[in-house]
């Protein structure tokens, strides 16, 4: 059986961020204004090129694992942006990340989501050899929370009224999934599309 390319999975390819030729696709993802209240714990402001710019290199150069996902038909197709963590030097023991994730508007409910979690989990369990992988949300993106947990993710932790979003409070909650959860939940499997609707964090 040939073997499983390592950076592709059912319908997405991952890849590294190139600049400048990926700026455009940054600034979509900053110019998002819900998606950037769903994965941004900072005031909601109108996004130029310079903040762009920043997540991009933040991306691209500061994180354990940055990869933008294309679509596997059409590479030119950029859909989302996922990266890790980096850990501290001095924090290198505990072994975990956080994981963070963006998908253009026009390809959310989709699946693809989901799926490039899926890969990342794999990535982080198997090639990293993570002990755990953390993950948060916002009260106010219920949606993310029910896909996570789909996903294998548990709730571990909630400050609530934490976040004042649109003249109200809401919780946030801190999510987490173990190496001994993955390989249970995912162990030897062929990473597959999942088509169900979807929200992204």
């Amino acid at each position: 059986m040939a073997a499983r390319h390592p950076f592709q999975s059912s319908r997405l390819l991952y890849r590294a961020v190139e600049t400048p030729q990926d700026n455009d696709f940054f600034l979509a993802i900053q110019q998002d204004p819900f998606g950037y209240a769903n994965s941004n714990f900072s005031i909601s402001r109108p996004q130029n090129a310079k903040n762009a710019s920043d997540y991009q290199k933040c991306v691209a150069d500061e994180t354990m694992l940055g990869v933008v996902f294309c679509l596997l038909g059409d590479p030119s197709e950029s859909v989302g942006v996922l990266h890790f963590d980096a850990l501290k030097p001095n924090h290198a023991q505990h072994n975990h990340s956080t994981i963070a994730i963006d998908v253009l508007p026009e390809f959310q409910g989709k699946g693809y989501g989901s799926e490039a979690i899926e890969w990342a989990l794999q990535w982080a369990f198997e090639v990293r050899g993570l002990h755990r992988l953390n993950i948060s949300v916002f009260g106010y993106n219920p949606g993310a929370k029910k896909l996570y947990e789909r996903l294998g993710f548990v709730v571990e932790g909630c400050r609530r009224e934490f976040v004042w979003f649109r003249g109200k409070w809401y919780d946030d909650f801190s999510l987490g999934m173990l190496r001994t959860e993955w390989q249970e939940r995912y162990g030897g499997k062929e990473l597959t599309a999942r088509p169900e609707a979807e929200e992204s964090k």
